[in-house]
């Protein structure tokens, strides 16, 4: 059975055969940086794409009944937002 990547993971493939350019540490800040540009332009413009990769986008969930799975009592569940993804035919070909 295969693990999930880890973030510590992608920074050492990131790295691998970069090691006199650029440290782990600074490969690591820049994961972070991207990942924290990506999460602003969602929240701005309600979608990010990466061509050639997918699409993000803010989904709306509505309002629900749920149960709670100790007591089998129901439950209302509130609106919510969440975020999609759609990956592109690119990336879908290479599954």
């Amino acid at each position: 059975m295969e693990r999930d990547m880890t973030k510590a993971d992608l920074i050492t493939a990131l790295h691998k055969g970069r090691e006199d350019k650029i440290t782990k540490k600074l490969v690591g800040e820049l994961i972070d940086e991207v990942y924290e540009n990506m999460a602003n332009a969602i929240k701005k413009d309600k979608r990010f794409a990466y061509p050639g990769f997918g699409t993000w986008t803010v989904r709306n969930r509505k309002a629900r009944k749920g149960r709670n799975p100790q007591t089998g009592e129901v439950i209302k569940i509130k609106a919510s937002k969440t975020v999609g993804f759609k990956p592109s035919v690119t990336l879908k070909s290479k599954l």
